[in-house]
C-alpha cells in the first residue's frame, strides 16, 4: 500500500496513549496513520545526530538487532541520520516502529520529503505516523522541540545515539529525565564532538549502554529468557540461516559447525559471519552459540 492509501485517523485525548497523556503537557490531540501498539508493549525512542559518524551508524543498528524477538516498538523522528538509521535497523529486526514528524502527516507536507518512501514500509510494516500538527501542517523550526516531547513522553526510556552539546537530540533526553523517563545513552571518543553529548549525559547520571542486553535490561526484560515471538525473531532468515538455528541446538566450535552444515567452507563462513553481523549468533571461547 501507498502512503495516500492509509487513513489519517484523529485521537481525541481520552484515545491517546496512557503514558502520554499523564505527561504535563500532553497533547489535546492526535492524528494517526497506521497502528498503535499493544499497551503491554515496551516502547525505546531511538534520537540522535542528524550528522552521524560511522561509529554512530554501526552503533544503532547492532544495538538494535539485538532486540530482534522482543516486543519492543522504536519510535524515533523520521529525520535524516540517526533517526533513519534506526527506523531502518527496527524494520531490518522485524520490529515495529513509529514515526513522529516535525510536520502534519499530510503526503504534500509529510518532512522530510526524502523519507516518504521509509515512511510508506513502515506503514507496511505494521508501524505508524503520529503528529499533534494539523495534517496539512509545514514543518517549523519550533515544531521539532515540540514533537520531541511526544517522543519522550510515550516512550518507556530514550537511547541517545550520538549528539553535540547543542543538538536538538538532548531536548528529547531533558523531556525524558522531566517525564521520569529511563535516559539511555551510548558513550564515545572524548576526541569526537557527536558523543560530548552522551559523554555529559553519562556523567549527570544516564545509563551507559554497552550492547543489546543493557537496553533490554532498562525495559525489564530478563535476560536470560528467550524471547517470547521466536518465530519473529527468525521471520528473516533465509534457509540456510535457518539449518544453522536448527543445530545450534547447544554451542559448537567453528569447525564442527561448517562439518555439520555440509556445505563448502567458504559458504558456510560467509553465512555464519551474516549471522554474527544480524545479531543471531555469537563466538565466544571458540564456540558459536544462539543468542
Amino acid at each position: 500500500m501507498g502512503l495516500k492509501d492509509f487513513e489519517i485517523i484523529k485521537l481525541e485525548r481520552e484515545e491517546i496513549p496512557e503514558m502520554l497523556r499523564e505527561i504535563p503537557d500532553a497533547p489535546e490531540k492526535l492524528y494517526l496513520k497506521g497502528k498503535l501498539p499493544s499497551p503491554k508493549t515496551k516502547i525505546l525512542a531511538v534520537v540522535g545526530s542528524r550528522k552521524y559518524t560511522q561509529y554512530g551508524k554501526d552503533v544503532c543498528e547492532k544495538l538494535i538487532s539485538g532486540l530482534r524477538g522482543y516486543d519492543i516498538t522504536i519510535v524515533s523522528g523520521l529525520a535524516l541520520g540517526i533517526d533513519g538509521i534506526a527506523h531502518r535497523a527496527a524494520l531490518d529486526a522485524g520490529l515495529k516502529t513509529i514515526a513522529i514528524p516535525g510536520s502534519g502527516l499530510d503526503n504534500s507536507v509529510l518532512y522530510p520529503s526524502a523519507h516518504k518512501q521509509l515512511a510508506e514500509k513502515i506503514l507496511n510494516s505494521g508501524g505508524a505516523l503520529i503528529s499533534e500538527f494539523e495534517p496539512k501542517f509545514h514543518a517549523t523550526p519550533y515544531s521539532f522541540p515540540q514533537r520531541n516531547r511526544i517522543m519522550a513522553g510515550m516512550s518507556h526510556a530514550v537511547l541517545v545515539i550520538e549528539a553535540e552539546i547543542k543538538s536538538g537530540t538532548l531536548i528529547t533526553s531533558k523531556f525524558a529525565t522531566e517525564y521520569n523517563r529511563d535516559v539511555l545513552t551510548v558513550p564515545g571518543s572524548i576526541f569526537s564532538k557527536n558523543s560530548e553529548g552522551p559523554n555529559m549525559l553519562i556523567r549527570l547520571g544516564a545509563t551507559p549502554v554497552r550492547s543489546s542486553e543493557d537496553i533490554l535490561e532498562a525495559l525489564g526484560f530478563k535476560i536470560n529468557e528467550e524471547p517470547q515471538n521466536l518465530e519473529l525473531k527468525y521471520s528473516d532468515c533465509g534457509d540456510d540461516e535457518l539449518l544453522v538455528i536448527s543445530i545450534l541446538t547447544e554451542p559448537m566450535e567453528k569447525d564442527e559447525l561448517i562439518r555439520a552444515l555440509k556445505m563448502p567452507v567458504s559458504k558456510a563462513s560467509a553465512i555464519l559471519s551474516i549471522m554474527e553481523i544480524k545479531g543471531l549468533i555469537v563466538e565466544s571461547m571458540g564456540e558459536i552459540r544462539l543468542i
